[in-house]
């Protein structure tokens, strides 16, 4: 199986604290390979290894996705923070490197990386309006793109406050956007709202208006009764 484990769990929402992610991410990845080892448990040597970092920092070496595109990057670089947050004790200081250039390589926080592409792409309306015209694949990724930023906020810690307001302004609140949603995708609307109360309920995010969380209650009751 490839990836470190968190993608069904934070699918699934099966687990209840940040200790539980990190768990995961360690259980998948504390496998040791070289000369003869193909594989061999050394959990406990990772998690030693862990407990003494400082930093963790995630290089990409394309443009042609970014760390909202795919489940991957809060895998591995999400996964990683939480298990060093967990077993150290202290939040790393987490980069991105944007390697895409090799000439000029340009290092930035986490946080700085999450806003550019929540404000460059996630909530750009040139980018919204050119998946709007792929209809239903369209409206899967605007939902998929929600997902990946509420996985970055349960892992890594690095996601603010204002980029879930940008997105739900965005994605629900912009009328001609949810209707695109109802209208092609269902399902992909009701994930998003969700995945939005999820990250509310987790305390993962603190909306600036009182008024959001019953707002998107509301949605829930009308469009996904069952739940």
């Amino acid at each position: 199986a490839y990836g470190a484990g968190l993608q069904a769990v934070i699918d699934e929402k099966n687990w209840d604290t940040q200790e539980d992610l990190a768990k995961v991410y360690i259980n998948w990845s504390g496998y040791a390979y070289g000369n003869s080892k193909k594989g061999v448990s050394a959990h406990e040597s990772f998690t030693n290894r862990l407990q003494a970092m400082q930093i963790v920092m995630h290089n990409q070496d394309n443009r042609e996705h970014d760390i909202l595109d795919s489940d991957d990057y809060y895998q591995f670089h999400g996964g990683a923070t939480a298990a060093v947050r967990q077993f150290s004790g202290v939040q790393p200081t987490v980069y991105h490197g944007d390697h895409s250039r090799p000439f000029a390589p340009k290092i930035r926080k986490l946080e700085e990386e999450l806003a550019r592409v929540v404000r460059g792409r996630a909530v750009n309306p040139k980018w919204v309006a050119g998946v709007m015209r792929h209809g239903y694949k369209g409206a899967f990724e605007i939902a998929a793109t929600v997902d990946y930023l509420f996985a970055f906020a349960a892992t890594s810690g690095c996601v603010a406050d204002h980029h879930f307001d940008a997105v739900y302004e965005a994605y629900v609140e912009n009328e001609d956007v949810q209707n695109f949603l109802k209208k092609e995708n269902i399902d992909a609307f009701n994930d998003i709202i969700k995945r939005l109360l999820e990250a509310q309920q987790r305390e993962l995010w603190k909306p600036n208006r009182n008024s959001i969380g019953d707002q998107l209650l509301k949605y829930l009751e009308i469009y996904n009764p069952s739940c």
